[in-house]
């Protein structure tokens, strides 16, 4: 058994077809077949079902797809090893980021990283909190940088800078309503949200239980999978929504959209990291500069 025919193995079954992976790691069809094959014939097992024009794994082959990534992973560390030694940092960092921060905050940190790191590489995926939490307990990513809570205790939180939260409406809708206080209304108003897990999503729902609510008892119209397809709804006229001021600086100032006064707390910014997974030095660096231009800004 050798490191490329796991590779071949963990990416067919990954894609689910062998062409397609074959195609992804560079090779032939048949070089990706053969090593497939020779693994089953090997030990005398079979990984995959032929189902159509794709195929699927066995649950040999998904027991199996669990330690051949557990191995894949340990060679991918043993070779960033190597490269810290040869001096400075090197390989792969994989970072999952929410939406807000994947978008507005961390981009402009990459390119200067990068360009003090040349050899670090650097693989962001966007997810939203809870998967970015996950994503990091088990290993997916490296680094993990969230709007939200997050709660497990295999994970190391580090605060490395803050959101203002705002809540909006369309400029030319009417006023939203309020109680008899002259308190807005939150369950009369329509609101348009982010999906569960969303820190986003949570600015909401703290300023519902601040009042003894839930979003059970607000008028939720529209839920949607990202900060901008809020903003563009908020823009059409769907109703209000609370949002980073990131995503709608530029809409208030072309006056179309209007913030509405509301005590909304600052939001967190947060990396996350785990405290028992052996972090390259090319990790730490990016860690340390993370942390260390937002405390000096």
């Amino acid at each position: 058994m050798t490191l490329d025919q796991l590779r071949i193995y963990v990416e067919v079954a990954e894609r689910g077809h062998v062409t397609r992976a074959a195609e992804a790691l560079g090779m032939s069809q048949s070089a990706a077949s053969a090593a497939i094959a020779a693994l089953e014939s090997t030990y005398q097992i079979k990984l995959f079902d032929r189902v159509g024009r794709g195929i699927q794994l066995t649950e040999t082959g998904r027991t199996f797809l669990r330690e051949a990534r557990a191995v894949l992973d340990r060679a991918s560390m043993a070779r960033s090893v190597l490269q810290d030694l040869a001096g400075g940092p090197a390989g792969p960092v994989s970072i999952a980021a929410s939406l807000t921060i994947a978008t507005y905050w961390l981009p402009r940190r990459l390119a200067a990283f990068q360009s003090a790191n040349p050899r670090a590489r650097l693989h962001v995926v966007i997810r939203n909190t809870h998967d970015v939490e996950n994503a990091v307990v088990e290993g997916e990513a490296n680094v993990g940088l969230v709007e939200g809570p997050t709660q497990h205790p295999a994970l190391i939180r580090q605060q490395i800078d803050h959101d203002r939260l705002v809540l909006v409406v369309a400029s030319d809708q009417p006023p939203l309503p309020v109680d008899a206080s002259g308190q807005l209304d939150l369950r009369a108003i329509t609101w348009v949200i982010r999906e569960a897990g969303s820190g986003t999503r949570r600015g909401l729902e703290d300023l519902a239980t601040r009042e003894g609510l839930s979003l059970d008892d607000l008028k939720i119209s529209l839920v949607l999978p990202s900060n901008e397809a809020v903003r563009e709804a908020i823009e059409a006229g769907a109703g209000a929504t609370i949002v980073s001021r990131h995503v709608v600086a530029s809409a208030i100032a072309n006056g179309t959209l209007t913030a509405i006064p509301v005590d909304l707390p600052l939001r967190e910014y947060a990396l996350v990291r785990h405290r028992d997974r052996h972090e390259t030095l090319a990790q730490q660096t990016l860690v340390a500069y993370l942390i260390e231009t937002t405390q000096h800004r």
